[in-house]
């Protein structure tokens, strides 16, 4: 069967990456599809994403100027509650991880999915939030990622208030803590912590409409300090050195070998240490990142890596006969690896709706979102992005471009009900699940 073509844009460039192909989707999940998208109600939505772009804009302008550090993202929370119990959802509320949530409950029958974006940023306090504009773009931190992603959701909410959509399953808006940096993914941890009765999960980043993340990267991040006695360079030679212990950790660590596939990956990001050129060290700090799109290779990195550390402190021991060097090895952070296959549920829904919007979905390999951790708990999940174009993430420069952005909440729209259902209209594609234990 054909999908109906709803809409058209300009697609945004791209660097080179490794796409999958096309899940095979059965002929009955087409059909519930395509019942959908010739649901008058659905074809009402659309039309009020696109003239709600101006809305979404200002939204996004409102949130941004609103700082949300790492671990200091409660003042653009209690805002965006605010939003949320405005546009009239249930049970609006700021959970104990700052977490900002509301719900658009179903008929009560269907799968519990969420919808989230992140308030967190990685821009420290005092960072200079004014919006610049420039030959049609907007200039600021966190202009993109993820505050665009805010503004999505509550363009989605508005549409589903416009249009009264009877979804058969229940839909969970979120802003998140903790996405960015060290945050470790706090925000999603606690969701799932709290509610073991989570069916499917949907993560709104990254700007371009027609990129699906379906697998997570995991990353293991590790704090590592070396002590020592410390002494005079030339008065004190022959005690340990808490620098000389980091840089054999470092040179082990260097020579160790993964695998290209999954891919996998390792670096020591940060050291520091010492007070003076004429002094023994006895103090260093290093930080070491590894990755891996599977959990079992990344543990296996990680494992090489700690035993390096130690035998490099051993070995510094041992030239100068001493015990005297220490090491503090500590987990910074913790994102969990995890695969599924092309034809889960929310994948399914994403290629579906991205097809119907006129553009090709590109399925990207493993990516760190807030997705990750639904993904290890074999939860169907999957990264959209916001739509628009973007650029810069990350620095002051950051810039977003609004040009058709629309599209990103018309694809989100029709994936959210895709896996929801509507009552009436389609199944829920997304099934419910037993809660977890």
């Amino acid at each position: 069967m054909k999908i109906v073509r709803l809409a058209c844009c300009v697609s945004a460039a791209f660097t080179l990456h490794a796409y999958a192909a096309e899940p095979a989707i059965a002929p009955a999940t087409r059909a519930a599809f395509e019942a959908i998208t010739a649901d008058p109600l659905v074809k009402r939505g659309l039309e009020f994403l696109k003239a709600d772009d101006a809305n979404t804009l200002a939204d996004q302008k409102a949130l941004v100027v609103i700082p949300a550090p790492p671990f200091k993202e409660q003042a653009r929370a209690e805002n965006f509650r605010a939003r949320l119990a405005a546009l009239g959802l249930k049970d609006v509320r700021i959970d104990k991880e700052s977490n900002a949530i509301g719900v658009r409950p179903g008929s009560g029958n269907g799968p519990k999915l969420v919808v989230a974006a992140h308030l967190d940023t990685v821009f420290p306090e005092g960072t200079d939030l004014t919006i610049k504009e420039k030959d049609g773009k907007l200039y600021a931190p966190s202009i993109g990622d993820d505050t665009r992603g805010l503004a999505d959701l509550l363009s989605l909410i508005r549409a589903f208030n416009a249009t009264d959509v009877k979804t058969t399953g229940d839909i969970i808006f979120v802003g998140n803590v903790g996405e960015e940096g060290l945050g470790d993914l706090r925000g999603v941890k606690a969701l799932f912590r709290d509610d073991k009765s989570i069916d499917g999960f949907i993560s709104i980043d990254g700007a371009e409409p027609e990129r699906i993340t379906y697998l997570a990267t995991g990353s293991h991040r590790y704090r590592v300090h070396f002590k020592g006695p410390g002494g005079h360079s030339f008065g004190a030679f022959g005690l340990p050195s808490a620098i000389h212990a980091m840089g054999r950790a470092i040179a082990k660590i260097g020579d160790l070998q993964t695998p290209a596939k999954p891919k996998t990956t390792f670096t020591v990001g940060t050291v520091q240490g010492g007070t003076s050129v004429n002094a023994i060290a006895g103090d260093a700090e290093m930080e070491v990142d590894m990755r891996s799109d599977d959990n079992k290779p990344l543990l296996e990195i990680e494992a090489k890596i700690l035993q390096a550390i130690k035998n490099a402190v051993a070995e510094e021991n041992a030239r100068w006969k001493s015990d005297r060097i220490t090491v503090d090895i500590k987990l910074v952070s913790d994102r969990p690896a995890g695969v599924q296959p092309l034809e889960t549920p929310t994948v399914q829904a994403a290629f579906l709706a991205t097809h119907a919007l006129g553009l090709k979905p590109m399925a990207e390999g493993g990516s760190s979102t807030d997705s990750n951790l639904p993904i290890s708990l074999g939860v169907p999940a999957v990264t959209l992005g916001r739509g628009g174009k973007g650029g810069a993430n990350h620095s002051l420069g950051e810039w977003w471009d609004p040009t058709n952005a629309y599209i990103g909440p018309q694809r989100q729209f029709l994936t959210v009900l895709t896996l929801v259902g509507i009552e009436g209209v389609a199944k829920p594609l997304l099934p419910k699940r037993p809660p977890r234990q």
